[in-house]
């Protein structure tokens, strides 16, 4: 009778043991096991993710749309970007002789907005022949603290016919000019 008793438990033991092996709540053990052997693979991707977002999230400030000067002054401190053309009718500050690195002008947006623009740095060289310039920078109160001038393309890209003919005589006289030094420079 103890024989069949042990026997009992054992049966009892093993029937237990596998199915408390194998699920538990209806979850199948089994497949954490064999889990168990990914985790290095999911710390490794879990670790890239997260390397991945911060890396968004600080260069996050570079993803910016452009913005117009009435909603630059509603967000003062944030960078923005924003495409103006240069108010020729106000003169720009720049001195090169008494400070080179500080550049002052006046932009106006597409919507008729205007503000001063302080730029910290040398002047780019076209501001003045650019029909829009992209600032880059913080609005601070009502100046624009520029960080970043890009100019657009003058307009000298455009059909002009006057001016399609002078770069056509200055090409002419240039290849007119270059087969005679050819000939001064043989000997």
């Amino acid at each position: 009778m103890q024989v069949r008793r042990e026997s009992q438990n054992t049966k009892i033991k093993t029937s237990l043991s596998w199915l408390l092996g194998t699920t538990i709540f209806g979850l199948n053990l089994r497949y954490f096991r064999r889990v168990d052997d990914m985790k290095k693979i999911q710390i490794i991707a879990l670790v890239a993710i997260a390397a991945v977002i911060a890396y968004l999230m600080i260069f996050m400030k570079d993803l910016s749309t452009y913005d117009s000067i009435a909603s630059a002054r509603t967000k003062p401190g944030k960078y923005i970007h924003l495409i103006a053309k240069l108010d020729r009718t106000r003169p720009i500050e720049y001195d090169p002789v008494k400070n080179p690195n500080f550049l002052s002008f006046y932009a106006i947006d597409s919507l008729g907005s205007e503000t001063k623009v302080i730029y910290r740095n040398a002047k780019p060289t076209e501001l003045e022949h650019s029909d829009r310039v992209v600032l880059k920078g913080k609005m601070n109160g009502e100046v624009f603290e520029c960080k970043e001038i890009l100019l657009k393309c003058p307009s000298k890209y455009k059909d002009d016919p006057a001016q399609q003919q002078k770069s056509l005589q200055q090409s002419a006289e240039q290849s007119e000019a270059s087969p005679a030094a050819a000939k001064e420079s043989k000997p």
